[in-house]
Order: structure tokens, then sequence, then C-alpha cells
């Protein structure tokens, strides 16, 4: 979780300061509600974030080297553009980077769906927060590709996934780590409006939370897609996540 200058808090992808340690995301007992964000503060942050987002700001007519705050409404609107645009970056994955996430997915949603808990806590846990080289998965990556993947199938937009195809999802039975998160999910991804609604639900449930709860529910949905097309989990997953 980082802050911006003005003092409002912005959550991106890594949000390290709610990363849970999961050694099985199958739970014996409900998950219980998420507490309030921790705020981490972190000597240099705000510099940080000014420099990440410079490009950006550039294009808006700020200079971070020579800031002249005279108007604090004026830099709120263009750091809050700039943050959605580096948000939008982030959870959307192009080439060698969509295909790490994907892949990923794809061998998280088959281990749910096998019943092997712990492999998929393994391979979620093996997502990093950054990958400068776009060789390895990113936490923003697979929930932005999860949460895409959602809108299209549960709202109709995809002309593949079976009609109707959002009634038909229910998570797998038990309890889940992220299985509020998923809940939030599968309901936003009905209407289409899953992706754009990630800075809510990670501010309200943690990053981790959200990665692992898109997973959950990308497995569920697979799951009915398979059940009402009468085809294996494993060609579904091979075929539409993507």
């Amino acid at each position: 979780m980082t802050s911006e200058p003005a003092g409002r808090t912005v959550v991106l992808a890594g949000d390290p300061a709610r990363m849970d340690t999961v050694t099985d995301m199958r739970r014996g007992t409900p998950e219980p509600a998420p507490g309030p964000p921790k705020i981490r503060l972190a000597p240099g942050m705000a510099n940080d974030v000014l420099r990440e987002l410079a490009p950006l700001l550039a294009e808006e007519g700020i200079d971070v080297d020579n800031i002249e705050v005279r108007d604090l409404a004026t830099l709120q609107r263009a750091m809050d553009r700039a943050v959605e645009r580096q948000n939008l970056a982030l959870f959307t994955p192009v080439g060698a980077a969509r295909e790490n996430a994907a892949a990923t997915l794809r061998r998280v949603v088959e281990a749910i769906a096998d019943g092997d808990s712990v492999v998929a806590t393994e391979l979620l846990d093996q997502v990093q927060p950054e990958s400068p080289d776009s060789s390895i998965a990113t936490v923003a990556g697979c929930t932005g590709v999860a949460l895409g993947l959602l809108d299209e199938w549960l709202s109709g937009r995809d002309p593949q996934a079976p009609a109707r195809l959002a009634g038909l999802v229910r998570l797998p039975a038990g309890h889940w780590f992220g299985e509020r998160a998923a809940t939030d999910i599968l309901v936003l991804a009905g209407k289409g409006k899953a992706f754009r609604s990630l800075s809510r639900v990670i501010a309200r449930q943690g990053g981790k939370h959200v990665l692992f709860g898109a997973a959950l529910a990308l497995t569920a949905a697979v799951r009915a897609w398979s059940d009402e097309a009468g085809t294996p989990v494993s060609e579904v997953t091979q075929a539409a996540i993507r």
C-alpha cells in the first residue's frame, strides 16, 4: 500500500502489509472478515511513488522535480488519473507477461479442481509482486487476467462461454482463503464490473486475498462451464484461460 503526497491512499498490486502466510488455501473454518488496512510507513515512500508516476504525471503537465502546489485539487486529480493508468497497465499484462499469468492460472485451476489445494497454494505463493523482464507471473497480472476473463464469461460477452454461466457458478465446497473476495468478484463479474472494481475490492479484502479469491472464482466458473458443456475441466482450462 502506498500513500499519495496529498494524503490519499492508493492500493497497488503488492499490498505487502496484508500478505498473510498461507500453506493451504483450504480452511477448516469460515474465513474471518478482513480487518482494516494497515498503514506501513517507509522512508522515501512518497518520493518513490512520484518517481514511478513521473512519466504519467509529465503527460498531465506536472514535473515531479519542480512541483508547484498552488492548486491541491488539480494536483490530486492529476495524481488520481496517473495512478489509475498505472494500475491499468499493471493489471493488464500483454505478450509474455500475459502468457505467464495465464499459464499459472491454468495450473492453479486444475490443482483446485483436482482437490490439491496445497499445490494450488504453492503455485500462488510463487507469484511475484513484480517482474521487470516479464519472465515470471505477477500478482497484478494473474489477478487482472482472472478478473478480465470472469467479466467476459459471466456477463455474457464471450460467445464461447455457456449461456447464463453466471447463474451456474458455485464456489467449491468448504472454506477457503480468499472466499470472501471470491464472492465479491463473482457478483461483480456477473455485471461485467469485476476488473473495473479492482482497487475497491483490494482495499476491502487485501491484495493476497483477492489473488487467491480470483483463482477460486475462476475455478468455480471453469467447473460450471465444464459441467454445462460436458467437457473435461482440463480442456476448458487450456482453451479458455488465455
